[in-house]
Order: C-alpha cells, then sequence, then structure tokens
C-alpha cells in the first residue's frame, strides 16, 4: 500500500475537487493510504520566515517527506493554478537546497463543471512540478468534468464506466509509483 499526500487546490466545504478526491480514496482504499495535506494554515510564502519556521510550513515539508507519492487535485481559477496550491509548492520547494519534492513520484488530476476540465491549470502546475524534480506521471492525463450525481455524498462514483475509467487512472498511477519511487521500509 502506498502512502499518498493529497493536496486539494480548494479550501472551500463543498468543493467538487474535495469530493472527487474523496471518490478516488475510496475507489484506491485497497491500494493507497491518502494523507489530505492541510493547507488552510500555511502562511504566503515569505523567504523572510526560514529564519523561523512556521509550524505549518514544517508539517507540510514533513508531510511531502514521509509520502511514497503525491497528488494534486486541483481546481482550475481563471484559467491557471489556484494560489492556494501554488504557495504549497513553493513552500515545498525552500529553503534552497531542502526541496521536498525532488524525487517523488506524482500525478496531477482535477475537476471542473467545464468540458475541458482542469487542462489549464494542470499544463501550468506541471511545468512547475518537473522542473522541481518530482517524477510527474505524463499519462493518463485526467481533466474530469463533474455532473450532479456523478459522486454522491458517500464519495461514491455512481456511473459505472466513470468508475471503471477512474479505476484505471489510479491502477496506472500505482504501478508508477511502484516503478519510480522508492518504498519506505518501516
Amino acid at each position: 500500500m502506498h502512502n499518498v499526500a493529497v493536496f486539494v487546490g480548494s479550501l472551500r466545504a463543498e468543493s467538487i475537487n474535495r469530493k472527487f478526491a474523496k471518490a478516488l480514496e475510496r475507489l484506491g482504499k485497497d491500494r493507497f493510504a491518502f494523507n489530505f495535506v492541510q493547507l488552510a494554515d500555511l502562511p504566503m510564502y515569505n523567504d523572510d520566515l526560514w529564519q523561523s519556521p512556521p509550524a505549518p510550513v514544517l508539517r507540510l515539508k514533513a508531510d511531502i517527506e514521509a509520502a511514497d507519492a503525491v497528488l494534486i487535485v486541483t481546481p482550475e481559477y481563471n484559467r491557471g493554478t489556484t494560489p492556494l496550491i501554488v504557495n504549497a509548492v513553493a513552500w515545498g520547494s525552500r529553503p534552497k537546497g531542502k526541496n521536498s519534492w525532488a524525487g517523488k513520484p506524482a500525478s496531477l488530476i482535477g475537476t471542473s463543471g467545464g468540458g475541458i476540465g482542469t487542462a489549464v491549470a494542470q499544463s501550468e502546475l506541471r511545468s512547475q512540478l518537473v522542473i522541481l524534480g518530482t517524477v510527474l506521471m505524463g499519462q493518463p492525463e485526467v481533466y474530469f468534468q463533474t455532473k450532479p450525481g456523478l459522486i454522491d455524498d458517500n464519495h461514491e462514483v455512481t456511473d459505472e464506466k466513470t468508475r471503471a475509467f477512474l479505476d484505471g487512472y489510479l491502477s496506472k498511477f500505482d504501478a508508477w509509483i511502484g516503478r519510480v519511487g522508492v518504498k519506505v521500509q518501516g
């Protein structure tokens, strides 16, 4: 079983991306242990804060480093990545020489009500994560369109074809982690 640090790019209580992440957790429960990384108390990036790093920053870096892999579930704001995710990426990449993202297997996924899902946000984020040294899964790309009733209140995917598609994505992510990741013993 792979320990996966999950970053959801929205703080909204009824976030469709949080519901989507919870549905993925439910689908992958036999393969993954999801750790939803807390981002709400993370301060905006400020290099001056490294003199006495805030506890949420140290927790974020520890969550990334303890994980076998990282899954970023991002909405798309104004045709780009959410400020919440950009901020988390910045904190995880610093201070110089202590990039927590380096070598970490990762995947991007997201959902929206629109037909192109979160394609633009993922594209923007992909360029950042690659330069930071994550081992980013390239295929399959998932730009998921949420429709009413597709994920129920118990985080079950209600459509069998969609469930099979998402299960296939999770199988590929599982294989990716197994192929490129380093298993933590313990």
